[in-house]
């Protein structure tokens, strides 16, 4: 039995699909599965990563700070009894870490090695070619859209000069190779219209 049976998806389709989410919708979640099936073989627990993507934005309210922790909770409580406790918690660390983009502390190298993974995923979309980018930028600004200009730019460009300031957007050897030149690009061009 998969650990994100279709009962399970059918829920999580239903939070995913709310009208406020113009990025962090289904959409966003189909393409991390994807992706996960594109790197199953660099997997050591691909079914665990495909739990940790399907649940990581299942609680989404741009109003808060508390998101992932929340998800991370709501992955505990409908996984529980469907997989080991280590197991679980490595999925909810997963999640938890999506708020910071930092690998948890595992113990085990190849859970790290997953979360690494992982999270380029969801940050792919910055490495996407610019007017996918563009979108992107363009829908988030929709889910804020009830934080006034001048607070969103400085907010915004904040969050983007962190990950310029990092020695490496993304963890993994793959994702840098394939996408760390455009997103600094993009997130580079986006600063610059942010002002």
């Amino acid at each position: 039995m998969p650990l994100v049976d279709d009962g399970l998806k059918k829920e999580l389709s239903q939070l995913y699909g709310a009208p406020e989410r113009h990025y962090h919708g289904l959409a966003h979640i189909e393409v991390l599965l994807a992706l996960a099936k594109h790197h199953r073989a660099d997997l050591a627990d691909p079914e665990a990563v495909e739990a940790a993507i399907w649940f990581h934005d299942a609680v989404y309210d741009s109003t808060r700070k508390d998101n992932e922790e929340k998800s991370a909770e709501l992955a505990t409580e409908r996984l529980s009894g469907r997989v080991v406790a280590e197991r679980l918690r490595r999925i909810a660390g997963m999640i938890e870490a999506t708020a910071t983009h930092r690998i948890p502390d595992f113990a085990d190298e190849t859970a790290r090695r997953d979360a690494a993974l992982f999270l380029d995923m969801d940050l792919s979309i910055l490495g996407a070619p610019p007017a996918e980018f563009d979108a992107y930028e363009e829908a988030v600004r929709q889910e804020y859209g009830w934080v006034d200009e001048p607070t969103w730019r400085a907010g915004r460009a904040a969050v983007l000069k962190g990950f310029l300031q990092r020695p490496f957007i993304f963890h993994s050897e793959i994702f840098r190779q394939g996408r760390e030149k455009q997103a600094r690009e993009n997130i580079a061009r986006s600063l610059a219209r942010l002002g």
